[in-house]
């Protein structure tokens, strides 16, 4: 018989900006273990593609629109997943980015800081997890039972140059993993659990020209972080699929409040 303590078998997970690249790797990864994934994006060409892509391969997937930042629409989205599934099992706060204005490279300071783009990105990694989160867990709380993934960052652990609005948002985010943990747990049961993870360094479609030139070799960034790693190399997306699957499953019922750091030992590298 097989072990069943790690399974996500018929679960509905919910992935948002599930149309990223990490995004794509949870969605794919899920479906083939059996869940009922819910890729929600803005994207809608690449969304619909995903899911597609997914189905012709036998496993069950579908893609609804949204907007992070939009409380009415998740919650449109919440009831027609409802309809579609009768219940949501696992949420996957993706959403996420930075913007070049809320970043602080070599060549300017603190002062040139552009704070809309800073607000900008504070909204949507904060409070993207925060109001999917208001609407998701409703359903969860109904049945008492629930897992809630945030994405958080290494860069809300070890403040890194330049990333300024992006690593005080994540930072945010680790900080709203630790208290859901609480209020949910003691105001509806422990069945209902919240964590997060904190990748280091996977190359994205937002920071690849940061991390790597035109010919594939290391831009001085990507030689400082790579130096920094003890791995000696950057994350592959895969390599989050299995601590996201523990935290899914039964195999972590006992666990919450937890932000697991997946980095290839960067946070625990000192020269």
């Amino acid at each position: 018989m097989a072990n069943e303590l790690f399974s996500v078998h018929n679960k509905v997970v919910l992935i948002t900006g599930g149309a990223g690249i990490l995004g794509t790797s949870m969605a794919n990864h899920f479906a083939k273990e059996g869940a009922r994934v819910v890729i929600l994006d803005r994207n809608e060409e690449v969304g619909n593609k995903i899911a597609s892509e997914i189905k012709a391969k036998g496993y069950e997937a579908c893609f609804i629109k949204t907007d992070v930042l939009n409380k009415e629409v998740l919650e449109q989205n919440c009831k027609d997943i409802v309809t579609k599934y009768g219940t949501i099992d696992v949420l996957i706060n993706g959403a996420g980015g930075n913007m070049p204005g809320a970043t602080v490279p070599p060549d300017k300071t603190i002062f040139d800081l552009q704070v809309d783009d800073f607000r900008k990105v504070v909204d949507l990694n904060l409070f993207g997890t925060v109001l999917p989160t208001m609407v998701f867990a409703k359903v969860m709380v109904e049945k008492k039972q629930g897992s809630i993934i945030n994405i958080s960052s290494e860069s809300s652990i070890r403040p890194l140059t330049r990333v300024v609005g992006y690593s005080a948002a994540k930072a945010a985010v680790s900080n709203f993993t630790k208290w859901m943990c609480g209020e949910l747990a003691q105001k509806f049961g422990e069945g209902l659990r919240v964590n997060a993870i904190a990748p280091g360094f996977f190359l994205t479609e937002q920071n690849r020209t940061l991390m790597t030139n035109a010919d594939g070799s290391l831009t001085a960034r990507g030689e400082t972080i790579i130096a920094h790693t003890p791995f000696g190399r950057f994350g592959e997306p895969e390599e989050l699929l299995g601590t996201l699957q523990w935290l899914s499953s039964e195999a972590s019922r006992f666990v919450s409040g937890t932000v697991t750091v997946i980095d290839g030992g960067f946070d625990a590298f000192a020269i």
